[in-house]
């Protein structure tokens, strides 16, 4: 064992993968230390992530000028700036890509949030970004919704690596793993390469806790007997969730309509870890990751996290401890008038609003940005 809890991680079968993405990141060495020094194995991006890079940054406003003189729209613009980040970060991760043989060493990026209930519209765009990226080392996010499976399926049967985002439910996630399976056969039944076809499902947690705490929180201020039950189900049905869902994993992948597509060379999709900032100060902030470290996983952690479990992270392997408990977690739920279901549902609703907000703001940064480029010149242009 080593010094830096986050190279520890590996023993014990999970990637550490970093959610943030920066152009200074990665042009000033940063990510390249991040994944020699910390054997970071992945990066994943999303609406809100480029926001914040270029809306809150200067990193981009040079090209954004250089873009804006040739006439490029705002969309176009957003398109080559997004693309050119993410072939740079697959170019950093391509040798880990290779030593893992394919299963590490990938980079998400996401279609349009606007999309997340088009399927038609998912599909074309996951195929114009795969073909713009042209990486075998990147993936296309596609979010979880009802209209989502059926362009995952798709993608997968075309040979395209897929990251299903905005995932928050246990029945959801089977329908995810049913689609991947699913394409993988078409794949199969063509007699494409299936060891090529990368996939990860990326199953959301914190924003679970989030949204339950407050309901269960005013529930432990009651005289009432379900006032002990909230209690212990605060902050505690994320974790219970991922846990339950990894059991999932266990038997969809451990079945043999499984097995006959692995001698065929497929590959698991594996469970990705998401949304494991911790946002209650309560909370440790490495709550979503020590609890569920096993193997065939991914953690994806904002940069604050990284760090923070750089420093004083404990890996053991724990996602499969407390297996009854996180089961007999989750049917109390209901027991205190919480329907689970329901709760992912409005979350997965909320997640697409909050990446079409994030969206559109960029969008109008990037507006701004161009006129405030366009004006000297137009001043410019005046003077001659």
């Amino acid at each position: 064992m080593t010094n830096n809890p986050l190279l520890n991680l590996e023993a014990f079968g999970q990637s550490i993968w970093m959610d943030f993405i920066r152009r200074e990141v990665i042009t000033s060495g940063e990510l390249k230390q991040l994944i020699e020094a910390d054997e970071v194995s992945g990066v994943t991006s999303n609406p809100s992530i480029f926001e914040k890079a270029i809306a809150e940054s200067h990193d981009y406003d040079e090209a954004i000028r250089l873009l804006t003189v040739e006439g490029k729209t705002t969309d176009e613009i957003y398109q080559l700036i997004t693309v050119e980040d993410i072939q740079h970060v697959a170019d950093l991760l391509r040798p880990t890509y290779d030593r893992t043989g394919g299963q590490d060493g990938f980079v998400s990026l996401e279609v349009s949030p606007g999309l997340a209930h088009d399927t038609t519209g998912t599909v074309e765009e996951a195929r114009r970004l795969w073909s713009l990226v042209d990486r075998p080392n990147s993936m296309i996010k596609v979010p979880a919704t009802q209209e989502g499976i059926p362009a995952i399926q798709q993608l997968i049967g075309e040979g395209i690596n897929i990251n299903i985002t905005l995932l928050f439910g246990i029945p959801r996630y089977r329908e995810v793993a049913e689609a991947y399976l699913t394409g993988l056969e078409t794949l199969a039944a063509q007699g494409r390469d299936l060891k090529r076809v990368a996939s990860v499902a990326s199953f959301f947690l914190s924003r679970i806790d989030v949204l339950l705490d407050p309901t269960l929180e005013k529930m432990m201020q009651t005289n009432e007997p379900q006032s002990e039950i909230a209690a212990r189900l605060r902050g505690q049905t994320a974790i219970a969730s991922a846990k339950v869902a990894y059991q999932l994993y266990k038997e969809i992948f451990g079945s043999e309509r499984f097995k006959s597509l692995a001698r065929k060379g497929a590959n698991t999709q594996r469970l990705l870890w998401a949304s494991t900032s911790t946002k209650n100060p309560a909370y440790s902030d490495t709550k979503y990751i020590e609890p569920l470290i096993g193997p065939d996983t991914i953690n994806t952690l904002p940069i604050e996290t990284l760090n923070a479990y750089r420093d004083h992270g404990h890996p053991t392997l724990s996602l499969e401890q407390d297996i009854s408990r996180a089961y007999h977690l989750l049917n109390q739920l209901s027991v205190v008038g919480i329907n689970l279901d329901a709760v992912t549902e409005q979350l997965e609703h909320e997640g697409v609003e909050k990446f079409v907000t994030a969206s559109n703001r960029l969008m109008v940064s990037l507006k701004e940005k161009q006129e405030a480029v366009r004006g000297p010149l137009s001043l410019s242009a005046q003077k001659r």
